[in-house]
Parts: structure tokens; C-alpha cells; sequence
């Protein structure tokens, strides 16, 4: 009846509030994706779009149109990520993702694994951003603090902070004596991007009036800029303590522990090369504590 790659622009215009926004989300122009949307109304024989004012944007029945088209994206990709998994089980892929500075604190429980199970290989997936493992982005998580409900796992660790300044910061302007003393010194901390990290949240509560000399979006950026030494910060005990020129002055923070977990999607938990990976993090718990929590 009608090719149903159409319906992608449907979605397109839908999430996205007019055909010039659905063109840039598709990398397409605004006239293709009109072009597109005109000769899926004609083979219909009914109205998906109309113009307003404001631009163009879903008829009645192009909502209605949206709905069955939302159902064919999911089963679409979930049939996509289906067959992805299986490529993946058949050649022992394991795609892991967790903050990028514990990437080199892990590599030799990966290199154990490796030699336990020489048929599979684990690859390093890190991002700014918490990967989407309900959407097919990595395979397996080590993450910390606030987690997906629909993914599953195991505590594997804990995730202890503490307040860190460098010998140089020290030297200068000396150190907080109790949490009530960093209102008195520069700070080191997150970018609105993470404005709802539990650093954020404490920081804000005990040193609102604090001035900060460092924003960054990503734990490994606040460890560089404590280590320059313009300012103390918060930072993981397993990644700071490691740190030779750094000093922890406070601490650990109840506030910010949090625990370590492996995670993954259900419907891969029971893959032999997940089943393999979780098995052997769970022999492996004592060592992976040394990791994480330091």
C-alpha cells in the first residue's frame, strides 16, 4: 500500500514539532520531507499534515497515524537489536561501558577474563553521557548512583567520595579544617549538564555561597582541574587516592556513596557471553571492590 520507511517522517515531525526541525533530526531538507509526507497522503488519500502559522505540524489523523507508526519504530528496533545481540553472540563480543577513568583501572581484571574465556572479547564503550543500555548502546555497565528500573544486575562495589586539593592548592591557601570551612576556599565542580549530580546537590547545600573557579562534564575533568590546583573538589577515593599530588583533606562523604553495580539489559542477562562476563565479575567481587571503591 505504501512504503513504510515513510512513517519514519511522521515520527520525524511529531518529536520534533514542524518539518524544518524533522529535516535536521533526519539530515534532510525541509522540501524532502514535505516530498516525502505529500506522497504518503496521496497513496493514503487523506491529510497527515497542515500548515499553521508556526509551520506545519500533524493532522487529526496524522496523530492518529503516529501511534501505530510509534509500535512499528519499537518493534523495528527491538527486531534491529535483536539481531545485533546475536551477531555479537557469535562472534563473543562483549561491549562494556563505565566512566572513563576507571577504564584503565579495569584493564587487568579484563586481560583475567580474557584468559578465562579466550573465545570472547570485551571492548571499551565510554561516553560523557550514560549510555542507553535499554536502547542497545553497550552490552554491560559498571555505573554508580541512580540507575534505569527496567535494567538488571548486581552490586558489585562501593562508590566512596571524598574532597580532594592538590600540594600546590595546600601549600597556598591551606586546607578545610570541616565541611562548614569550604564556603572559605575555591571549588571545583560540575557543569549545569550535570546540574542533578549528587555532587551538585551537596555542594549547593553546604557551600551555596562558595566560589567555584572549575566547571567540568565529566569526573575525569574535575580530577585534572583539582590537580592544577585551582580549586578542591569532590572526586571518587578509587581514582583520587591513586593520585600522587593529590591530598584528601575531607572525608569520605556520606552523602555522596553510592553503590557500584553491574548492569544489562534483561533480555541479554541469560546470553552465554553476558552469563560469562556477570559470573566471572562475581568471582572476581573481592578485586573489583579494590577497584571501584579503592
Amino acid at each position: 500500500m505504501f512504503d513504510w520507511n515513510d512513517l519514519k517522517y511522521v515520527l520525524a515531525v511529531a518529536r520534533h514539532g514542524s518539518t524544518i526541525a524533522a529535516g535536521k533530526a533526519l539530515g534532510l531538507s525541509q522540501s524532502t520531507v514535505l516530498r516525502r509526507l505529500g506522497a504518503l497522503e496521496k497513496k493514503i488519500g487523506r491529510d497527515i499534515v497542515s500548515r499553521h502559522s508556526t509551520g506545519y505540524r500533524l493532522t487529526d489523523f496524522g496523530e492518529e497515524l503516529r501511534l501505530y507508526a510509534e509500535r512499528i519504530d519499537a518493534i523495528v528496533k527491538e527486531l534491529e537489536q535483536h539481531v545485533n545481540d546475536t551477531a555479537r553472540d557469535r562472534a563473543g563480543v562483549v561491549r562494556l561501558t563505565c566512566p572513563e577513568p576507571m577504564v584503565y583501572r579495569l584493564t587487568a581484571f579484563i586481560d583475567r577474563f580474557h584468559l578465562r574465556h579466550p573465545k570472547l572479547r570485551v571492548e571499551f564503550v565510554t561516553s560523557d553521557r550514560y549510555l542507553d543500555l535499554l536502547k542497545g548502546e553497550a552490552d554491560v555497565a559498571f555505573r554508580s548512583g541512580d540507575t534505569d528500573d527496567e535494567l538488571v544486575g548486581r552490586k558489585v562495589a562501593g562508590s566512596i567520595w571524598a574532597v580532594y586539593a592538590s600540594r600546590g592548592y595546600v601549600e597556598r591557601h591551606g586546607k578545610p579544617e570541616q565541611i562548614g570551612d569550604l564556603s572559605r576556599h575555591r571549588l571545583v565542580s560540575f557543569d549545569d549538564t550535570l546540574s542533578k549530580h549528587r555532587v551538585m546537590t551537596w555542594l549547593n547545600a553546604v557551600a551555596p555561597d562558595a566560589t567555584i573557579t572549575a566547571r567540568n562534564n565529566s569526573v575525569l575533568g574535575l580530577v585534572y582541574a583539582v590537580k592544577s590546583g585551582v580549586g578542591i573538589g569532590a572526586l571518587p577515593t578509587a581514582i583520587a587516592d591513586a593520585e600522587p599530588d593529590l591530598i584528601r583533606v575531607l572525608g569520605p562523604i556520606p552523602e555522596l556513596a553510592r553503590s557500584w553495580r553491574l548492569l544489562t539489559h534483561p533480555d541479554l542477562r541469560r546470553t552465554p557471553r553476558i552469563s560469562a562476563f556477570f559470573d566471572f565479575a562475581i568471582e572476581e567481587q573481592e578485586t573489583l571492590k579494590s577497584i571501584l571503591s579503592g
